[in-house]
């Protein structure tokens, strides 16, 4: 049967898997960016209470944040085909590649778990704050951008470093669907050599670095943004 766990192997299995982290990337990257617009959207949606969205929007955050991130990838993967292919006899499973559905998935996962933290970011800076703003002459968006901003951003940092360490490892669930990442080709060499061993550690290694450089990012921002403060106090 052979050794368990091979350091050979073990480096052997770094260039066959290392390449594929760029589609991890590419995932928490476009997870990000259009999971904050997306984010922010629905935040505007909650403050100015639009009617009929507003509820819609309600009902959607809590579906996201309530049911499993592998259940969101499933339902998106076979959910959409499933209602667009028969209304415009296409094939979208061909037609897309499994990681637009990741990509999709993801996206409103994050919108949803970001609008929560912009909200309770937003709403517990006291609206006499823009007020006091507004009674010296700012505009709106003055008031907006040099009051409530910066300290929106100070109070959303960690829970917004947390969220994207999640997101990082929410990501290796993406090979379900077919996704090549690290941790679906760690899949396939263990498929073609009978040794799994060796690059499911390599890609734990990974995670580990990973996460904690993004947590001692965050943690330096955070310090950086409250050195300030605690010079004032």
């Amino acid at each position: 049967m052979g050794k368990l766990f091979v350091w050979d192997r073990f480096f052997e299995n770094i260039p066959k898997i290392l390449p594929y982290l760029s589609v991890t990337f590419s995932i928490v990257l476009y997870a990000t960016l259009f999971g904050v617009l997306l984010g922010i959207l629905i935040v505007l949606v909650q403050i100015k209470k639009i009617p009929v969205l507003v509820s819609i929007v309600k009902v959607y955050v809590s579906f996201m944040r309530g049911t499993p991130m592998l259940v969101q990838l499933m339902l998106v993967y076979y959910g959409i085909p499933a209602l667009l292919d028969p209304v415009f006899g296409t094939n979208i499973n061909r037609e897309w590649g499994a990681v637009n559905f990741a990509y999709v998935t993801f996206i409103l996962n994050q919108g949803a778990f970001l609008s929560a933290i912009f909200y309770s970011a937003i709403t517990s800076i006291s609206y006499g704050q823009t007020e006091a703003g507004l009674s010296v002459g700012l505009t709106e968006f003055q008031t907006f951008h040099r009051i409530v901003l910066p300290q929106m951003v100070k109070t959303a940092m960690p829970p917004f470093g947390s969220d994207l360490v999640g997101l990082f490892q929410n990501s290796s669930l993406v090979f379900l669907i077919g996704v090549t990442d690290i941790m679906g080709r760690a899949k396939t060499i263990g498929t073609a050599t009978k040794h799994v061993l060796e690059a499911y550690v390599f890609i734990v290694l990974i995670y580990i670095v990973i996460s904690l450089g993004v947590r001692l990012l965050f943690f330096r921002l955070n310090n950086k943004m409250s050195y300030g403060k605690e010079e004032m106090g």
